[in-house]
Order: C-alpha cells, then sequence, then structure tokens
C-alpha cells in the first residue's frame, strides 16, 4: 500500500527538500512560543557561563520540529552537531565512537530515543552526569575499567513515546519540552515561508486551504504545498489559490479535516467491525494490516485531539464527532459503567 500525503515520516527522496525547507535559528522556528522564549534564556545563560547547554529531551508525534530544534540549539551555541537514532546504536562500542569523536560543548541528537538498547541506554547514565565513559578491557577476573573523559556535550533526545522512556534516562534529561501540534494561523506563516524557498506562486485562500487540512503538522504541511504546486503549474494562471487547493487535495484523498484514506479506514473499521469500540489497538493493527506503532504514534494523536476517538481502559473507542464525520448513524449512548 501507498504511503498516504499525510504520513509524517521522512521518505529517502524527501531528506535533500526537508531539509531545505527547515528552518536555522529560534527566529526562523515558527510556532511552540513558550519552548522557544525558554530555549533562548538557556541559551543565553549557557553561553555565558561558557558552559556546555543541559541535555534536552523533546517528545511529540511526528513531524512537529524535534530534529529541527537539535539542529538549531548546535547552531546558537555556536558548535558542532552529531545526528543518530537509537535503533543504530546496538553496540556499547558504537556509542563509544560516536562519544570519544565529540568537541567541547558538541551538541548529540539521538532520535527515537526510547528505542536505544538497554546497555547503551545503561551506558549513558555516567557520560551524561559525570562525563566518563566506562570501558571493561580483558575478561573474566583479569578485566580492568577504565574511565575515559568524554568532553561536556549537550544530548538531545527526540521520542514519539515519552511513556516508554526509562525514569533513569528521562531523569538526567535538564530540560524536557512537549512539542504541541500547530495551529492554523502557524501553519500558514510557515508555508508562506516554504514557498517563498520553493518558488510556489501561491495566494493567501490557498495557503489557508492547506493549513487546515495538514493535521497541525508542518511536516505534512510542506509535502501538501509540494504537491498541490504540480497541480498549479497545470493551471493557465500557474498559482496555487483556494480553488486549485481544493481540487488537488480532493484528488490526494485528503478531506476538509485532513484525514486521509488510513485515518477513514481505521474509523470505518471501528464502526461497522467493532460497533464503535472499544476495541484494543492490536486488533485494530491486525484488521488495518498495519504495525501497532504506526497507529500510536502517526495516526492516533491527531485523531484523539480532533475528538474522532477516544481511549478508555477497555480500548479505543469512536466518539459521535466520526460517525458524523463519516455519514454513519450515531451509535446510541452507552452507560458510563459499561466503558470502565
Amino acid at each position: 500500500m501507498d504511503k498516504p500525503l499525510t504520513e509524517t515520516v521522512i521518505a529517502p527522496e524527501e531528506q535533500q527538500v526537508e531539509q531545505s525547507l527547515r528552518p536555522q535559528t529560534l527566529d526562523e522556528f515558527i510556532g511552540q512560543e513558550r519552548l522557544k522564549q525558554n530555549l533562548r534564556i538557556f541559551i543565553q545563560a549557557a553561553r555565558q557561563r561558557q558552559e556546555a547547554l543541559d541535555h534536552s529531551l523533546f517528545y511529540s508525534p511526528p513531524g512537529l520540529g524535534k530534529t529541527t530544534l537539535a539542529g538549531i540549539l548546535a547552531r546558537e551555541m555556536g558548535t558542532n552537531l552529531r545526528v543518530t537514532s537509537g535503533p543504530v546504536l546496538e553496540r556499547k562500542g558504537d556509542l563509544a565512537a560516536i562519544l570519544t569523536s565529540l568537541s567541547e560543548g558538541d551538541v548529540f541528537f539521538i532520535d527515537e530515543i526510547h528505542r536505544l538498547n538497554r546497555v547503551v541506554e545503561e551506558t549513558l547514565y555516567s557520560v551524561m552526569e559525570d562525563f566518563k565513559l566506562d570501558i571493561i578491557i580483558g575478561e573474566g577476573p583479569s578485566a580492568k575499567t577504565i574511565n575515559l573523559p568524554v568532553p561536556h556535550f549537550t544530548l538531545v533526545g527526540a521520542t514519539t513515546r515519552a511513556g516508554l522512556l526509562t525514569s533513569p534516562l528521562r531523569d538526567r534529561f535538564g530540560i524536557t519540552a512537549h512539542l504541541e501540534f500547530y495551529t492554523e494561523a502557524e501553519l500558514i506563516t510557515i508555508l508562506e515561508r516554504s514557498s517563498r524557498i520553493l518558488n510556489v506562486a501561491a495566494d493567501a485562500d490557498g495557503f489557508q486551504e492547506i493549513a487546515r487540512r495538514s493535521r497541525g503538522t508542518p511536516r505534512i504541511a510542506n509535502r501538501l504545498l509540494r504537491r498541490l504546486r504540480d497541480f498549479a503549474e497545470m493551471t493557465p494562471s500557474r498559482r496555487l489559490n483556494a480553488a486549485v487547493a481544493a481540487r488537488g487535495l480532493e484528488a490526494l484523498d485528503v478531506d476538509g479535516r485532513g484525514l486521509d484514506t488510513m485515518d477513514r479506514r481505521l474509523l470505518t473499521i471501528m464502526i461497522e467491525k467493532f460497533n464503535g469500540g472499544p476495541v484494543g489497538i492490536d486488533t485494530l493493527a491486525v484488521s488495518l494490516s498495519e504495525d501497532t506503532d504506526t497507529l500510536t504514534d502517526v495516526y492516533e494523536p491527531f485523531l484523539i485531539q480532533c475528538g474522532f476517538m477516544a481511549r478508555t481502559p477497555r480500548g479505543r473507542i469512536a466518539t459521535d464527532h466520526a460517525y458524523r464525520h463519516l455519514g454513519k448513524p450515531v451509535k446510541p449512548a452507552t452507560p458510563q459503567g459499561d466503558l470502565f
């Protein structure tokens, strides 16, 4: 099955374009105003003390700017950025190779940090607190432990599943922040900036139409902008206006609330096969032939935020809003006691 345009994972062929659209400074970064204000203070204070910034943890659904913020922190601190991901660090030696190559004050970014190998994670504890890497040389009774000093650096972790982080690791981050979904006005500002970079001729109502269907996620907004640019170039005016955007989004199967084919399939299966729920996430994943993590990380957050889905102790349920949006007869109210 082809991935929908509202998929928040970056495809390999999109890496270069995605990188060009990322803001380079906090001033260019749009949205997350309270977080930006705090980061400015933390960065300025660290630079005045000539110290590395505190270890930082960002958590949110995909596509809201966690990786972008890591790059911005490195630039604002005037240091280098090293990037990796949790699944890549399989052995202690993989971590040691990166740590020993860092310079003073560098930013070390680990994406999907909740997927770190347990041995690698435990190795990070002493590194984050004491900036010392414990290396065991030899085996058996003759084995020795060497404490290898590591330059003072800033570990930036990003995760979509903060609840999967262990308490010892989470407690070692000095800065912890949750990134919120973006407002329509913020997405319009992001689209205006992206259109200048991509040289897209567009009207304000075209941006508004895209922002309204972008699920509060900049990555999706930029992806839709690139695709709708193609539709606009096939019109006589070669401009992206509301009418062109609406036709293009309809052709791309993105409805007025930003739901794509998979969103509607998920809600439809809940309603038609499971009487609206409650139904377990594993059962839904099997019914959709989709990975459980994809459902919980990519689709659930937006559907819950929009009020189309709710979680209960017994499983997921489709709300009245979902029934109405799909044009289904609303399910009779269930006594509250039956849900718990």
